[in-house]
């Protein structure tokens, strides 16, 4: 008998999923002579067993198609909502592999994903995981598969509101994806030539960002583009956060819960990019106008170098799979993979360093980052 991997997509859907599955079952089937068994939904299609036959005719010509034609979900696996009850179905999970007699399970995912993938490893279940999100952040790789079409989507979007914020000579705020990582901002900002850009990495302050528009302005430039990352939040609530994250750690019991409660309502509390651009109207005189790209960046067909990527990405997870290697994440590292262990994953994210090129490049063409220096 032939052996089977399965293979399941959670999180967020993104560009570059299905390339990633078309690489991995193809180089089982044509390369290794394995069979490939797809579970719909995430891992809630693993629990409930709702299973495909991922065979050549199911592969063929969805390397150029976005989203995933698995489907996702957002479940945990030790705390998945059963009837109304969070309940821990990782023993019904392996059930499910078993009964496939799979030799492998591959996941592609985000930084969810890995803390999944990490708690059915530590069940004794062989996984395989594959960084996908359009954010970057996932801890232990180059790059994510989904990044660079999102980040030519969010450029684009910059490149087109210069001419109406030119035209009416207005402020336009265009907020872009990334709750706590501005790799898609920064990105956007330097490729689309943004003038003010603001990340979760670096907290701003709300009158420097004015003032410098208004000196923008004074020097000829009737309009300004700012873009903002979801997560972006001002300096003196990212001190606050700090402060108590660092003191939930140091504390236990009711203390330690009545911080983490304090935490989530300063997080929740953060200026929204509405309301940043009212705040800047006031502040400068101008008109300011909002643009949310959403959901717009996840959409779409992958850009070739996410088709790349999650090719190579895919064909190397099943070289893992056939070397006996498992518990790791398949992570891209210049133009190679390399195998990451999902310790040292799961639970860390990877966000922009403050001395990263991006941002140098960003200071030296005068762009304000909110924060003055």
């Amino acid at each position: 008998m032939a052996e089977s991997i399965g293979v399941l997509t959670a999180g967020g859907d993104a560009p570059g999923l299905n390339a990633a599955i078309r690489a991995l079952g193809k180089s089982a089937i044509l390369t290794h002579g394995w069979t490939v068994v797809g579970f719909r939904d995430g891992f809630r299609g693993l629990m409930q067993d709702r299973s495909i036959r991922l065979d050549s005719d199911a592969l063929s010509g969805i390397l150029t198609q976005g989203g995933t034609i698995l489907g996702t979900g957002r479940d945990k696996v030790h705390k998945m909502d059963v009837g109304g009850t969070q309940l821990d179905m990782r023993d019904a999970m392996m059930e499910v592999f078993q009964e496939h007699h799979l030799s492998a399970l591959v996941c592609l995912g985000g930084g969810g994903t890995m803390k999944n993938a990490l708690k059915l490893s530590e069940r004794g279940m062989p996984v395989v995981a594959l960084p996908k999100t359009i954010d970057n952040d996932v801890f232990g790789t180059d790059r994510t598969f989904g990044f660079d079409t999102a980040l030519n989507i969010a450029t684009e979007a910059v490149d087109r509101l210069h001419s109406t914020a030119h035209s009416h000579h207005r402020i336009i705020v265009v907020e872009i994806m990334g709750h706590n990582a501005g790799w898609l901002t920064i990105g956007a900002g330097l490729g689309g030539g943004a003038d003010v850009t603001l990340i979760p990495e670096i907290g701003y302050d709300l009158d420097t960002v004015a003032n410098s528009i208004t000196d923008r302005r004074t020097a000829g430039s009737r309009f300004s583009i700012v873009a903002v990352a979801e997560g972006a939040i001002s300096a003196d609530r990212k001190q606050r956060l700090i402060d108590l994250k660092t003191a939930a750690k140091a504390a236990s019991g009711e203390e330690a819960a009545a911080l983490k409660a304090e935490y989530a309502r300063v997080e929740a509390g953060r200026r929204s990019t509405v309301e940043l651009a009212r705040e800047l109207e006031q502040r400068t005189g101008l008109d300011a106008r909002v643009t949310i790209l959403g959901h717009v960046q996840r959409g779409g067909s992958p850009s070739p170098v996410d088709r790349i990527l999650a090719t190579c990405l895919g064909t190397a997870c099943m070289e893992t799979i056939a070397a006996g290697e498992f518990g790791v994440m398949v992570a891209s590292e210049g133009d190679g993979a390399r195998t990451v262990p999902l310790e040292e994953v799961a639970g860390r994210r990877k966000t922009v360093p403050i001395d990263h090129p991006w941002i140098a490049s960003a200071r030296s063409l005068g762009v304000s980052l909110g924060n003055g220096s």
